[in-house]
């Protein structure tokens, strides 16, 4: 049966977050760092708004884009939130933002067109844009520049083939954020290389410290960015599979176009409770998202102090929620690091280049657990630390 399956398929490497689930997975004795999930329930809320539609009998299909009320909803959300302006004939309500990144790359690439994609990143960047036939480009980010994006990186690597960039701030693996001024540093470079941008802004309401600042704010990418978003992260929605993505006008009509034929679109239910999530929580302050935020930010600071008291090199993260440490004083790779951690120790964190070759000496561990379940693993990793030296 293998002659039927694609080459491209082929050629996909497994996820390396899924090799440690897997390794980890039927063992009781493990705790896990691994997964990228809020630990927290969606609140009552939105749990009852989606109650709410199943009872009313709200099972059907909804237009391709969306419930046009929750697409307005989104737009508004959007300025009031982030200075972002798009239309809500503009939005297309996604399944989950993962649908949402899948759906951009290939409504815009061509085959052989180059993809820049800043490294560490999301694992799935990479892949996806490779089933489009595009190549992705990896664009060197590091510890030592708080993983920001660089002009001059950025300019090292486009060619006259580069057609996209991938901007995923806040970062996953890494935490890190990029502030007005370095978004400003590189839209001359976009610019003058003629570039789209798609802007993954899952984790825009989990910052600390500051506002976070979408690219999609500075009127001189007007017309030139992708702006992808959703529900799962900030208002703990994951399950749920609501996501979103704001586009220009012939970008989105192709993105739609791809939709109506894939998922058609995303559960009625689903969409309710997101316009509940976005509606009542903007009425109270969305003072669920700032509960989760000032949580995930007492476990931020716990993580960032533990590793630096274990004498691990390890970057303060602004955004998300994972911390991203450099093992590569303890003579360990980071695949050697998690590999034998999970073997000796039983904790599992996820091995840097999971997330792009620029990440192989460091591993990446979320925060999105109890206080109780991150004191016992950072125990578990000190002592795995010592016994090393």
């Amino acid at each position: 049966m293998k002659d039927f399956v694609s080459k491209r398929a082929k050629s996909l490497k497994p996820s390396g977050i899924r090799k440690f689930f897997d390794l980890a997975a039927g063992r009781k004795d493990v705790i896990s760092l691994g997964v990228g999930e809020p630990d927290f329930i969606t609140p009552w809320y939105i749990r009852d708004a989606g109650i709410t539609a199943l009872k009313s009998g709200y099972t059907q299909y909804t237009s391709n884009k969306g419930l046009l009320e929750l697409r307005a909803e989104i737009a508004e959300y959007l300025k009031d939130r982030f200075s972002v302006s798009f239309d809500k004939e503009n939005v297309v309500i996604t399944m989950g933002a993962s649908e949402a990144i899948d759906l951009s790359l290939r409504a815009v690439v061509d085959d052989g067109d180059e993809i820049l994609i800043p490294d560490p990143s999301y694992v799935s960047y990479g892949p996806i844009v490779s089933l489009t036939g595009g190549v992705p480009v990896a664009v060197p980010t590091s510890g030592e520049d708080g993983f920001k994006l660089t002009p001059e990186n950025l300019e090292k690597v486009i060619t006259p083939k580069t057609k996209a960039l991938i901007f995923p701030y806040p970062n996953n693996p890494t935490g890190g954020i990029m502030e007005k001024q370095y978004v400003k540093d590189i839209i001359p470079v976009i610019l003058k290389h003629d570039l789209l941008v798609i802007s993954d802004e899952i984790y825009a309401e989990l910052t600390y410290g500051g506002t976070h600042c979408s690219i999609a704010s500075f009127s001189e990418l007007d017309g030139r960015v992708v702006l992808i978003g959703g529900f799962s992260k900030a208002f703990a929605m994951t399950g749920w599979r609501v996501g979103f993505a704001c586009a220009p006008d012939e970008i989105y009509k192709a993105m739609l176009k791809i939709h109506q034929y894939g998922a058609i679109c995303a559960p009625i239910f689903s969409q309710y409770a997101a316009l509940s999530a976005l509606k009542l929580g903007k009425a109270n302050g969305f003072s669920s998202v700032n509960e989760m935020r000032l949580e995930y930010d007492r476990r931020r600071r716990f993580m960032l102090g533990a590793f630096r008291r274990m004498g691990l090199d390890c970057f303060e993260p602004k955004g998300s929620f994972y911390v991203f440490p450099c093992v590569k004083s303890t003579g360990l790779t980071g695949e050697e690091f998690a590999t034998r951690l999970l073997s000796e120790k039983s904790v599992a964190v996820v091995p840097g280049a999971a997330f792009g070759d620029f990440g192989k000496d460091y591993i990446r561990c979320s925060y999105a657990y109890s206080m109780d379940a991150l004191k016992t693993a950072v125990g578990k990793i000190a002592e795995f630390v010592k016994e090393l030296k």
